[in-house]
């Protein structure tokens, strides 16, 4: 379930390609209150390796590659980054879209989200991120499903 969770606000996330003046409070969900599982992720270069991997993976995988033909890959890149940092309480603020708004013409299947997922695990794997962390980050974007997945 959490893993699902996570693919969904992955794909969502990484769908997200317009920039947008939103605050912190529409990165999706409130950030940990310690620095125990940011510091998991071996902080904000860590967290960028993450996302860059998996947009990397993602953008390469014949299942959801159509998603990320036009989008703005650099922004995308960008507010994953901010976006993931934030929520593990790191030294960032999230400046893009809320989830609902970012998402809302993209036609998000359940399938696209778990596609996602796996891309997400492989690329914590990569980085060596501890399974617990990596669990504790997929409990906090799981419930943005609800925002993301449309169909």
């Amino acid at each position: 379930m959490q893993k699902l969770a996570l693919s969904l606000f992955l794909a969502a996330a990484t769908l997200a390609a317009a920039p947008s003046l939103a605050a912190d409070r529409d990165a999706g969900a409130e950030p940990f209150k310690t620095e125990s599982v940011y510091a998991a992720f071996h902080g904000q270069e860590g967290v960028a390796r993450v996302v860059d991997t998996m947009i990397d993976l993602s953008v390469a995988d014949p299942r959801i590659s159509d998603i990320f033909k036009g989008q703005d890959l650099p922004h995308l890149r960008q507010m994953l980054k901010e976006q993931f940092c934030y929520i593990l309480d790191g030294p960032c603020h999230y400046s893009g879209k809320d989830m609902r708004e970012a998402h809302k013409d993209l036609g998000i299947q359940m399938s696209d989200f778990n596609a996602l997922v796996e891309n997400l695990q492989i690329a914590m794997d990569k980085e060596h991120v501890p399974f617990r962390a990596q669990n504790k980050l997929l409990a906090k974007l799981a419930p943005m499903e609800r925002q993301v997945v449309v169909r």
